[in-house]
């Protein structure tokens, strides 16, 4: 395990626990595509947990959709570009001097890039717009990537923390309403028990998840949290993440 790894999986020891079998689950049983330990683990059926997703009103309904970076959502990420969508995607740990990229369809096509190159992280960090967190528009559709899930809607990433400080900086900003689903691919592996999961203040529930065998709509109607705790920002994420002080002291100072 990296230095950096053993830092997040210090952040919450429960939830490491979990992670940890989840990734040993997935690589013994050859359903991780690559590898899985300290990723948010991409898996054989993520494809057709994909199409399940985008089946849903919500899906269908939604203008811009906000993703993460990692592979198992990539399928999702190709079918927003097919239907018109407008995708907004984090720089990969965020370790830009800007966070997130805008990659619209049709400027793709004026450009005569490929969908399937913009759907991948690599492709969308050379043929994104770059934006700061206040330019991104209203969003419709938040994906995020998952170590763990309950049906309930709990969630575990890869504790590096990025999803939920993205997410709680996205409802301070108004730019993520408490209606906006939040939701996940995983393999039906990555589904716990309701008593393995360790759910925090700065955790946003799902409205759904997809695998590779079933649509998941989780009822969770507990509040979602309004913003950030700046208190409770990590040292190393102000040390790595270049632009995440001066965004800190603009929202304060806004607030």
């Amino acid at each position: 395990m990296s230095e950096q790894s053993e830092l997040w999986a210090r952040r919450s020891p429960a939830k490491q626990v979990v992670r940890d079998r989840i990734w040993a689950a997935l690589e013994e049983s050859g359903v991780a595509v690559g590898p899985a330990r300290n990723n948010i683990p991409n898996f054989a059926g993520a494809d057709t947990a994909a199409f399940r997703m985008v089946q849903t009103d919500a899906w269908k309904a939604a203008r811009n959709v906000k993703c993460n970076p990692d592979p198992p959502q990539i399928p999702l990420r190709l079918r927003a570009l097919y239907e018109g969508k407008v995708l907004y995607c984090p720089v990969p740990a965020l370790t830009r001097d800007f966070p997130y990229l805008e990659i619209d369809p049709a400027e793709l096509e004026k450009k005569g890039v490929s969908f399937e190159l913009a759907a991948t992280s690599e492709g969308y960090m050379q043929h994104g717009r770059r934006l700061g967190f206040e330019d991104v528009p209203g969003l419709d559709f938040c994906i995020v990537g998952s170590v763990a899930v309950t049906r309930s809607g709990g969630r575990i990433g890869k504790g590096a923390g990025f999803a939920d400080l993205e997410t709680g900086i996205f409802r301070e900003l108004g730019t993520i309403r408490p209606d906006t689903p939040m939701v996940t691919l995983v393999h039906s592996t990555q589904v716990v028990d309701e008593d393995q999961m360790t759910m925090m203040a700065h955790d946003s529930p799902l409205d759904m998840f997809a695998t590779e065998a079933e649509l998941v709509v989780t009822g969770n109607a507990a509040p979602r949290p309004k913003g950030v705790d700046w208190e409770q920002v990590q040292p190393d994420q102000f040390r790595d993440i270049p632009f995440l002080a001066a965004l800190r002291d603009r929202m304060v100072a806004g607030a």
